[in-house]
């Protein structure tokens, strides 16, 4: 199997080390990702300055652009054709419900899916209110339960322009309690802006509001990984409202 990966945490995360480590075992990866940190970066190509490829070891490349840059430089240049799979990860963090829709790391799944590329993003679920050091967080459990998924699914097949979010709970392995599949839940966060005060006087600003959980629905990713699950969720590049469109039809008519 050649495989694509890369991720948003930068090219030396170590999320990506174990991702990489483990990926190796069912087939070639070639590592394409960011020279630095493009957390919540979203979707973005970089068409308004050139992008500099930086081969910095055996397997690994870095990119002085965006989650999805790296995407498409690692399919037309460092591979120069098309992977079996394109994996992203391991995110320091879960992108559950809205965050995929600001997460560089869904972003970077999310071009190889438009490519027709079967396509992975793997997270850690990060407990920010509880810091731990990078050496304690469970980026090996992440990596091999990603891993499990990929094999499961990759056998069986699932539709074109689709991609698998995964979300890991940070725990061992013995504590994980099995893979289910999930749907897109709800996150709420507070909306705060906190304006400052530079040493010239002139105004700026930090934006971001703190995680204030999600709505409690028993079949969301959300859920599932709080009660110590892998979630599974299939993400379709085409968000259209199917209902509200055919609402939308009967008025017109």
């Amino acid at each position: 199997m050649k495989i694509l990966l890369s991720n948003d945490d930068g090219v030396h995360a170590p999320g990506l080390r174990f991702l990489y480590e483990e990926l190796k075992k069912l087939g070639s990866v070639k590592v394409v990702a960011p020279l630095e940190e493009k957390s919540t970066m979203g979707h973005s190509l970089t068409l308004h300055k050139p992008l500099r490829l930086i081969n910095i070891g055996k397997d690994f490349y870095g990119v002085s652009g965006s989650p999805a840059d790296c995407v498409y430089l690692g399919m037309r240049h460092v591979l120069k054709g098309a992977p079996d799979i394109v994996v992203s990860g391991i995110n320091r963090g879960a992108n559950l419900g809205q965050d995929v829709y600001y997460s560089g790391t869904v972003s970077a799944a999310r071009e190889g899916c438009m490519l027709g590329i079967p396509s992975y993003a793997v997270s850690l679920d990060v407990d920010f209110k509880n810091r731990k050091p990078e050496n304690k967080l469970h980026y090996s459990s992440a990596a091999k339960m990603a891993v499990k998924v990929i094999q499961e699914y990759h056998k069986r097949g699932f539709p074109k322009f689709t991609l698998l979010n995964i979300n890991v709970p940070d725990r061992p392995m013995n504590r994980i309690k099995g893979i289910m599949p999930a749907r897109q839940g709800f996150r709420f966060y507070s909306s705060e802006v906190l304006k400052r005060t530079d040493h010239r006087g002139k105004d700026y600003f930090w934006v971001g509001g703190q995680y204030h959980g999600f709505e409690q629905e028993t079949d969301t990713d959300c859920a599932v990984v709080h009660k110590g699950y892998v979630a599974v969720s299939p993400l379709k590049l085409d968000v259209t409202d199917m209902a509200y469109l055919e609402e939308m039809k009967r008025i017109a008519e």
